[in-house]
Order: structure tokens, then C-alpha cells, then sequence
């Protein structure tokens, strides 16, 4: 397994609220954590922050090599649920940080199998020998939108309410995450992204630039492209390949 992430603050924005993590664990396996704050010029910042450290340390504290499919979904709700808990605490104990928030795409590939575990607007793609699908569903009012045909995907893209998000790591005590699981082969590569890329990318636009780049270069040119396209936010990709 082989994973690598990259942020970039984009073209439009003063600070870098997104915030990439990626390894692999002594068997092995490889992990990614995707996070994109919110709540003014400080707040988001310090949110992705708090939320990515406290999912890492739960993850390398708690995965142990062979780990029952029930076990791993267990780890990584529970390592959502204390990034959660642990920027409350910091709201709390700062009341001008009140209403931070984040949002968490966390991955791990481990023994033919990529785990997912997510909640809002960040996202999860897989490709495999059978094409590319995105898959996590956005915690957000405009996927509610599409889910009931009110409007098409494409109009999702740009409508004036895209950035508003139903769930959010850091605001209530208690966070409904969602996880999955997914056959993950030699030669499948799993994207992680934050709405910076997602925004702009079309499911084969994605595909043409994983059958073309791997590793470092993919992450890399993801990144180029949506800044290409404008850079509208902060740009955040984390790629795990089954080498």
C-alpha cells in the first residue's frame, strides 16, 4: 500500500483551513485523514487541526494488523466521534472559537479492503478495474436537493447554498458519521478531497488523471487543476494506491 496527500491554499483564499494526513502502519496498511474547517478566519483552522490530530492518534493507537471489519468500523467512528468531542472542548474552553467546525473523510486500506469513514462534504473516490464512483454521499443541503430531484448534480455544482453542510465534526455533541467498505485490489486507488477539487472535477475527468499519474504526481496534479479551474477555495487530495 502507498499513500500521499497534499493542501494547497488555493487562489482566493488569505489562510489554509484544510488539513491532509496519510501513512502507513507497520503491516503495512495505509491510512488518510481529509479535513476542511469552517467557522471564520481562525476557528476553521484550529477545528481541521484538533479533529485530524485526535483522528491520528486514535488510529495508530487502536489498529491492529488483521482487524475484523467490525472492529476497524468501531476504530474509525470512534476516532470521528473524539475528533468531535475534542473540538468541542476547545470551543468550550474558548468561547470566541464557538461554532468551529470540520469536516472528516478517513480511510483505511488494509487486507484487500478500503474503509471509509466520513462525515460532510469531503469526499471519497474509488477506481477499480470496473471504472471510478464516488463513494461517500455528501452531508450536505444541495445532495438533499438532488436526492429528492429538485435539481441535477451539474446544478449542485453552482448553486448559492453548495458550502452548506448538514453534518459537521465539532458543533453537536453528538455527530452521526457514516462508514463503508469497499473490495480494494491490487492496482485500485482511492481518492480523498476536500470540496476545493471536488467542485470542479467530473468522475472522468478524475479517472483520466489517475489511469495517467500515480503517487505523489496524481495528488500533485489535482491540485494544478483546480487551481487551473480558478482555485475558489483551499485545495486538498489524499491518494491511497494498492501497490
Amino acid at each position: 500500500m502507498y499513500a500521499v496527500c497534499k493542501t494547497d491554499i488555493g487562489q482566493m483564499r488569505s489562510t489554509n483551513q484544510d488539513v491532509a494526513c496519510c501513512g502507513t502502519f507497520e503491516d503495512g496498511s495505509a491510512w488518510s485523514v481529509v479535513c476542511d474547517g469552517m467557522g471564520g478566519v481562525n476557528g476553521g483552522n484550529i477545528a481541521s487541526g484538533i479533529a485530524s490530530a485526535a483522528i491520528v492518534e486514535h488510529l495508530k493507537a487502536a489498529y491492529t494488523p488483521g482487524m475484523e471489519e467490525d472492529a476497524m468500523r468501531e476504530m474509525m467512528l470512534s476516532a470521528v466521534q473524539g475528533a468531535n468531542d475534542a473540538v468541542i472542548r476547545r470551543a468550550e474552553a474558548e468561547p470566541e472559537l464557538c461554532g468551529m467546525g470540520t469536516t472528516a473523510v478517513v480511510a483505511v486500506a488494509s487486507n484487500g479492503v478500503l474503509h471509509i469513514a466520513h462525515a460532510g462534504d469531503s469526499r471519497c473516490y474509488l477506481k477499480t478495474a470496473l471504472g471510478i464512483k464516488q463513494v461517500t454521499t455528501d452531508h450536505s443541503y444541495v445532495q438533499q436537493l438532488v436526492e429528492s430531484g429538485a435539481i441535477t448534480e451539474d446544478e449542485a455544482r453552482v448553486h448559492p447554498q453548495r458550502n452548506l453542510i448538514t453534518r459537521v465534526v465539532g458543533v453537536h455533541p453528538e455527530l452521526e458519521c457514516d462508514y463503508g467498505c469497499f473490495v480494494f485490489e491490487p492496482g485500485d486507488v482511492a481518492v480523498s478531497c476536500t470540496d476545493g477539487l471536488s467542485n470542479y472535477l467530473e468522475r472522468d475527468t478524475l479517472l483520466f488523471f489517475i489511469s495517467n499519474y500515480a503517487g505523489e504526481q496524481l495528488a500533485e496534479e489535482l491540485v494544478q487543476y483546480a487551481n487551473s479551474k480558478g482555485g475558489s477555495d483551499n485545495i486538498t487530495v489524499a491518494v491511497i494506491e494498492n501497490r
